[in-house]
Parts: structure tokens; C-alpha cells; sequence
């Protein structure tokens, strides 16, 4: 196993700045995917283009792209991103741009059920076994609707994933969860983060599942990048023998929502070949989100909270270098 305790200026070493894109610009679409099985899926696309950018809100952030600018480049690889709970296709936009600059398309969905505005799903079970669909529906719609599709190189494809985006990864390159051990787990660590938001949102994932879900895996996904994966116990057993592709796992050293224990520690356990393990050192959970805005600090504090010498912007440059670089690396042609 690669294991490397992340140190920013040793990360900045090892990734060249050579691969940190082709100098255009970043262009930007919203979109809504339609679902056969729920309501429809707001969608946002960064992507190389050689339109002039200009300064354009997203949501609480402010990013710098041209919007509905056309698509430059051919044979594009494809990195789609799923966020954590409570999230939206903004969670990881900084990252998206990262990628889009080094020629990569990148598309977020904001899952149903599971946004900052809709908590439906949360705490229940339809919750993990919707997310990996979702995602495919996306791709689906990114490899034969989008009016760009064609620009898009379908055998050069990935996935990023934070907390429960990261479970949603790992379904879909070919895991699959036991719900059982939700219970397990809560049985012996009633304490335990994942526990407490269940029993909070009064979720049913405590209850024994009265059908064996049907879990979608997509083997069109190439590599994976795993951000603090959360509810990583219900892979042990056996759940991830299935899993091909390669992994690149990120961890927070002091995670307080997905402890390492029964969740990363699994993860790497269970994945038949070891994956390229980070661990950003002295942080938290939320540290793999993108640095917050003014806006986002007063709005949820909690999930801005850093100590107080760290840096999140500058581990965000480091982190979106070495995301890229991974990807580079497993999609090349």
C-alpha cells in the first residue's frame, strides 16, 4: 500500500504544475436530467473552452467561467462528482474547476432526497440504494443527451465521491453494501455519528431491510477518487471484492463523522487491491468540501471549522493537483 500522511508542501512536490491543464478557460452549464424514477436531477458541467470568463454566483459561491460557453476539445474524459449528505452540485465546485483546466469534463449532481433543500431520503435506506442510480441516470444522460455529448470520450471516464458521495462511489464501481450491519453497528456503538443522524432523522437503516436491495453498479467508471467515505462498515464482509478499477482514498486525520475505524480502515481493508491512501493530518470531516465563502461561514459554521493555523484553500490547491494528477494517470489514453 501507498500510504502517504499528506504534508502540502511534499504534495506540492509530487505533483508537477505541468499537469495543471492547457491554459483555457473553464466553461459552465446547469442542466436538468430527466428521471424516469423521481423528480428530475439538477446538473452542473464544467469543461474546457476558449470563451472569455467573468465572475458568476453559484449558489454561495462565486466562480470565474464562461457560461454556456461552447465545449473546446474532442475526446474529452468524463469525472462525475457526488456529494455528501446535506449537500449539492456546488459541494466540490473548486475541484470541478481544477479538473475542467486540465481538460477534463466534470459534472455534479445534487442527489435527490439528499440536498441541502430536499432531506426526504436522509437517514433511510432508499437513500444509499437511489444514490448509485442517480448516477447512472446522469452518465446516461451526459453520453447520449447533453448537445455536447459528442465531445466527450466514453472509455475514459471517472468518479469522485466526499462522505456519503464516497459510499455512492464505491456502489458504483461494483460494491455491495450489507444494510444488516447498520445495526450491527449501532448495537455495539449506539454512540456512533452514523447511529445518532439516523435515530435523529428517525430513519428506517436500523430496521432489518424486508427485501434484498438491488444495488446498480456501472462499469463504465475507469477510476475512482474517495473522499472520508461514510458508512464504509456496511462493505466489510466481503462487499468490495468486486471492485476492478483503481482507488484513490482520502481521509481526514481527526474525522468525527466517519471515523477511520469502521469506515476508511474498512474500506482499505475490503478493496481486493490496496488503494493510494492520503491522510490530510489534524483535520476534520468536512475539510474535503470546498473552502467556504463568507456566505457558507455564516450559514453552517460547523462545516467551516478548521484549526486554527490550517489552511483550507491552500489544501484544496494540493488536493484538486493530486486529484488531477490521479486521473490523468489512470484515464490517459
Amino acid at each position: 500500500m501507498r500510504f502517504r500522511s499528506i504534508v502540502l508542501a511534499a504534495v506540492l512536490a509530487i505533483v508537477p504544475a505541468a499537469i495543471a491543464g492547457p491554459g483555457k478557460t473553464v466553461g459552465f452549464q446547469q442542466v436538468s436530467v430527466p428521471d424516469p424514477e423521481g423528480k428530475p436531477i439538477a446538473m452542473a458541467i464544467w469543461y474546457p473552452s476558449d470563451a472569455p470568463a467573468a465572475d458568476s454566483p453559484l449558489g454561495m459561491f462565486s466562480q470565474f467561467v464562461a457560461t454556456n460557453a461552447p465545449v473546446s476539445g474532442k475526446q474529452l474524459p468524463l469525472i462525475l462528482i457526488s456529494h455528501g449528505t446535506s449537500g449539492s452540485l456546488a459541494s466540490h465546485y473548486d475541484t470541478a474547476l481544477a479538473l475542467a483546466k486540465a481538460g477534463f469534463v466534470a459534472a455534479a449532481i445534487t442527489h435527490t432526497g439528499d440536498s441541502f433543500a430536499d432531506q426526504s431520503y436522509a437517514g433511510n435506506r432508499i437513500d444509499l440504494i437511489d444514490r448509485p442510480r442517480q448516477i447512472r441516470v446522469a452518465l446516461d444522460y451526459l453520453l447520449g443527451n447533453w448537445k455536447d455529448h459528442a465531445q466527450l470520450d466514453p472509455e475514459r471516464i471517472g468518479m469522485f465521491g466526499f462522505s456519503l458521495g464516497g459510499f455512492t462511489t464505491l456502489v458504483a464501481i461494483g460494491g455491495t453494501p450489507d444494510l444488516a450491519q447498520m445495526g450491527k453497528l449501532c448495537a455495539t456503538r449506539p454512540d456512533a455519528p452514523e447511529c445518532v443522524f439516523v435515530k435523529q432523522r428517525q430513519g428506517d437503516q436500523l430496521e432489518p431491510p424486508a427485501t434484498i436491495p438491488v444495488w446498480v453498479h456501472d462499469a463504465r467508471i475507469k477510476a475512482a477518487v474517495i473522499a472520508a467515505p461514510a458508512v464504509g462498515f456496511l462493505f466489510e464482509g466481503g462487499g468490495l471484492k468486486q471492485v476492478s478499477v483503481p482507488v484513490e482514498l482520502w481521509r481526514a486525520a481527526n474525522d468525527r463523522q466517519a471515523p477511520d475505524a469502521w469506515n476508511s480502515g474498512i474500506v482499505r481493508k475490503e478493496l481486493p487491491k490496496s488503494p493510494d491512501e492520503h491522510v490530510a493530518p489534524e483535520v476534520d470531516h468536512f475539510v474535503f468540501l470546498a473552502p467556504c465563502s463568507e456566505a457558507l461561514t455564516k450559514a453552517a459554521p460547523s462545516i467551516c471549522e478548521d484549526p486554527p493555523a490550517f489552511s483550507r484553500e491552500e489544501f484544496h490547491e494540493s488536493f484538486n493537483r493530486a486529484v488531477v494528477r490521479f486521473f490523468s494517470t489512470e484515464l490517459r489514453r
